[in-house]
């Protein structure tokens, strides 16, 4: 009976721990959420959706409203039982200075609270918060990297303040000065600190009119109402407190969240709209919506809507976003309806919506994962207890073949990465038959791992190059010792022109980060279906791979074997199922890829800021970090095409490079958009001639502007060695991602090896002079010419036939290869 009693209290026990209840111990930390407001209706309905969201979200811990109020105020008002409140003496119109600056109220409210709040004494941990914020997830400090000293913080970069004259006035410690706010996670100690000092410099930059200047706060109005913000950071750096800085946790209705980012707070300060449909907080100012029956804000459109409205998906989600806190806001509404005792409302549409399970598991807690924290880097970094852990180790991949028109990009590549700052090493698999290795020249391009070629499948023997990137990556894992945490995988056709890290992308074990690929549309049909157990799991990317390298090597195989499945399912390969216009299965190693990570149930996170086609309109403010020049792009009259530059010696061959593109002093200055594109497109083009032009003076090419050596420059165009039949009219689709018509113009190749300098030119001319003036001597002098010179005549036309001949098959030559769909 004792053992079954002690089971019992140990069962009780951990029943109670685990629910956190109270089994005899006080749970480890205690969370205290604090937000401000006034006592006006335009707070009232703020309030309620704020309340309603803390419910929802299942934040832990008791929430208090600090409400400040007048007497006079006090007297009408209506909506103290909106919240747990603690009524704070409202400091809207300062006592001493009669200064009318309703914002102090926050500091002030915060100080009121630490003095005679009992659950102040209680507390180990608090959020603050702002009521026009609706809570999607719960915030909890310890789990975000919050620490004592170090509170976590949204960024708020417009506080310019902090970079000049404003922080040098007003802190002791300008360069331990943070621009942060909107969502504060920090411990009671640290806010028992600070909190006064909030408070005392939010009344210094208050009263500090010489610098309310916009070019000094970076308020636009340059009224001095962000002084609470800066009172914030300069109180901060006076503690000496630094924040873990953390942007991705809150988002305003109306941007567009970091591809793969769940934002947990959003913060309606802003207006926003959704097609024809828009909210302003601003707009509602004197809305006594609370308090009047079945008064709801306008009904935001539905979800289905927005399918069909944005086919960009992250966009999408953006909109998705903005219509979540507007219903949220709606929903809470309702509720406080019910407890006013209003009468149920009628039927409709919308309120069938907001009640139904689809709108439930739209807005069901967002529980996520801490993401990682980036602390500011001040000049003078204080001593931290934990040494801070190195980024982890990675490794860049790309694949390619033994042909020059892979050289070239190889050489741009190479030479790119060395400029990118990319951390660690990189790696080309070399994909080549034993008789194309014999005659090989470029392995001191790259780094190099050597792969059997795979281009003609050695047990079905279908020609299919693509295959050798998944087949080439088993390789290396099978035969390489790998010291790399994460590897980043290329295609040879990109320019990097910044780092790819997981860390800064957020991968993670068995969350491996790509770009969006949405073309590939048998992700969503019968092809997935067909091809993994989880087509539910397959996402549309590729391009650019971040993944951990326990990850690949479960993966790598997978990724292999489903690329010859789905090669071998021509029953499949129409453009409606795959998305390939060509029909040819030529994608397959992408739905290889993308059903190999389905079968592991491996979920990407999507970013569309890693990797940019030229000749595509950037997002405003997006640092790419890939050039991919898959598709032909254009610059006015100019344009390049890869796929015309196949059969091209560009590295061996002294001093080829491809036309330069135009000068960009040259471009339209009009329209924006055209000009970021066609700034990009010209970087790209310029990178990759910049790399030949080293290339070919790392080969000790001669002088461009001298007479060439013709024994320095020996080597035949690849055009004639090429095996007929190695490449079918698709053999190079597989790097292009969307489908695109190819321009009828040509680019020849421009070789600068002194062909057509000056001297040579002249020499040229004079031997033909010379040429002429001899057949005329010829025919003054030799009486039987003419019949001679009809059998000289049947000769050349003989060799003019000859010629013809050769024209007709490369003319057919050249439309073999214009189909090639280079993407």
């Amino acid at each position: 009976m004792a053992n079954f009693l002690a089971f019992l209290m140990l069962v009780s026990f951990w029943v109670s721990f685990i629910s956190g209840q109270n089994a005899g111990l006080e749970a480890p930390y205690r969370i205290h959420t604090l937000f401000s407001v006034e006592c006006q209706n335009y707070f009232d309905w703020q309030t309620v959706g704020f309340m309603h969201s803390f419910k929802k979200a299942q934040q832990p811990g008791p929430v208090t409203r600090l409400l400040s109020c007048t007497e006079e105020e006090k007297k009408n008002y209506k909506g103290m039982d909106l919240a747990p409140t603690l009524e704070v003496p409202s400091m809207s119109r300062h006592p001493k200075t009669g200064d009318w600056y309703p914002a102090i109220n926050k500091p002030a409210g915060i100080v009121h609270w630490l003095k005679h709040s009992k659950d102040a004494q209680s507390t180990d941990w608090v959020v603050i918060l702002d009521a026009d914020m609706i809570l999607r997830g719960p915030i909890i400090p310890w789990e975000l990297g919050a620490e004592k000293g170090h509170p976590v913080a949204a960024y708020y970069g417009y506080l310019i303040g902090c970079d000049n004259i404003l922080a040098k006035m007003h802190t002791k410690h300008p360069e331990l000065c943070d621009k942060v706010g909107g969502l504060l996670a920090m411990h009671i100690d640290d806010l028992r600190v600070l909190a006064p000092l909030w408070l005392s410099k939010t009344e210094e930059v208050r009263e500090d009119r010489a610098h309310w200047g916009t070019n000094i706060t970076g308020d636009i109005y340059g009224t001095g109402w962000i002084s609470e913000m800066y009172g914030y950071s300069f109180g901060a750096a006076e503690a000496g407190l630094r924040h873990k800085i953390n942007d991705n946790l809150m988002i305003y209705p109306g941007y567009t969240p970091q591809p793969g980012v769940e934002p947990i707070l959003l913060h309606y300060g802003l207006p926003f709209s959704v097609g024809n449909w828009s909210f302003s907080k601003l707009e509602h100012h004197e809305d006594g919506i609370v308090y009047e029956c079945g008064q709801l804000f306008p009904e935001p459109p539905y979800p289905r809507e927005i399918k069909l409205m944005e086919p960009d998906p992250n966009k999408r989600r953006a909109l998705f976003l903005n219509i979540e806190c507007i219903n949220t806001m709606n929903e809470g509404l309702l509720l406080q309806h019910a407890r006013n005792g209003c009468p149920k409302p009628k039927w409709s549409k919308y309120l069938s919506f907001l009640k139904s399970k689809t709108f439930a598991k739209l807005t069901q807690p967002k529980l996520l994962a801490p993401p990682r924290m980036q602390t500011e880097v001040a000049k003078e970094v204080k001593e931290i207890d934990e040494p801070i852990k190195p980024y982890p180790k990675i490794h860049t991949l790309f694949s390619t073949e033994c042909t020059t028109y892979f050289d070239w990009q190889t050489v741009g590549l190479i030479h790119s990465f060395h400029l990118s700052g990319q951390p660690g090493n990189i790696t080309r698999l070399l994909s080549c038959t034993d008789e194309d290795l014999k005659q090989y020249k470029g392995h001191d391009l790259a780094p190099t791992h050597y792969v059997p070629s795979m281009s003609r499948h050695p047990l079905t023997g279908d020609w299919y190059p693509a295959i050798n990137k998944p087949a080439a990556v088993v390789h290396w894992l099978n035969h390489v010792n790998v010291d790399a945490e994460y590897i980043v995988i290329l295609d040879a056709d990109m320019i990097l022109r910044g780092p790819i890290t997981p860390w800064e992308f957020k991968a993670a074990r068995g969350r491996p980060v790509s770009t969006p690929y949405e073309y590939l549309i048998g992700c969503d049909n019968e092809l997935a279906k067909l091809h993994t157990r989880h087509p539910e799991a397959c996402d549309k990317v590729g391009g650019v791979i971040i993944m951990h390298i326990d990850d690949l090597r479960e993966f790598a195989l997978l990724w292999l074997l489903k690329t010859e499945e789905v090669r071998a399912d021509k029953a499949h390969y129409a453009t409606n199922i795959t998305g390939d216009i060509y029909e040819s299965g030529w994608i397959s190693e992408m739905y290889g890829y993308s059903f190999g990570a389905a079968e592991l149930k491996l979920r990407h996170l999507i970013s569309n800021e890693i990797l940019i086609y030229p000749g595509y309109v950037p997002e405003p403010d997006v640092k790419y970090r890939v050039f991919h020049y898959g598709l032909e792009f254009k610059v006015g009259n100019w344009s390049f095409d890869k796929a015309k530059w196949r059969e091209v010696d560009m590295v061996n061959k002294c001093w080829a490079t491809f036309p330069d593109p135009p000068d960009p002093s040259t471009l339209e200055q009009t329209d924006e958009n055209e000009l970021q594109r066609d700034l990009l497109s010209i970087e790209c083009a310029r990178t990759l001639n910049e790399a030949l032009r080293l290339h070919h003076k790392r080969r000790n090419c001669p002088d461009p502007t001298a007479l060439s050596n013709p024994a320095l420059d020996t080597t035949k165009d690849i055009a004639n060695s090429r095996k007929v039949g190695r490449f079918s009219k698709t053999d190079d689709i597989e790097s292009n991602p969307v489908p695109r018509n190819h321009s009828q113009e040509s680019s020849k190749p421009k070789v600068r090896d002194g062909l057509f300098s000056t001297l040579r030119f002249w020499i040229i001319l004079l031997w033909v002079f010379s040429g002429l003036g001899f057949i005329l001597v010829m025919l003054a002098m030799c009486s039987g010419y003419t019949s001679k010179g009809s059998s000289k005549g049947k000769s050349n036309k003989s060799r003019r036939r000859s010629y013809t001949g050769f024209l007709k098959t490369n003319a057919r030559d050249r439309q073999g290869r214009k189909s090639d769909a280079s993407l």
